[in-house]
């Protein structure tokens, strides 16, 4: 197929009269669709609190080990008496 022939099959396509709905298929999606947007919005908060709660976990955490400080070393013995 050329160019033009693939245009004129997709006018005809877009052109034609798509089927009638039938009357108790737009309640369902419609019922469906905030379903599903509960559930997002639901695993979405649900996420959210997960994340603020390891933040908070983190700087607890951080707070009573210091992990920056670098540990005193272990290989030598102390100087004392000289």
């Amino acid at each position: 197929m050329n160019r033009a022939e693939r245009e004129g099959a997709v006018r005809r396509l877009m052109e034609r009269v798509s089927p009638p709905v039938p009357l108790d298929v737009y309640p369902e999606a419609v019922r469906r669709g905030e379903r599903l947007l509960r559930r997002r919005r639901l695993a979405r908060r649900v996420l959210w609190l997960l994340a603020c709660a390891a933040v908070v976990a983190f700087t607890v955490w951080a707070a009573r080990t210091h992990p920056w400080v670098e540990p005193p070393s272990q290989t030598t013995p102390p100087l004392d008496g000289w």
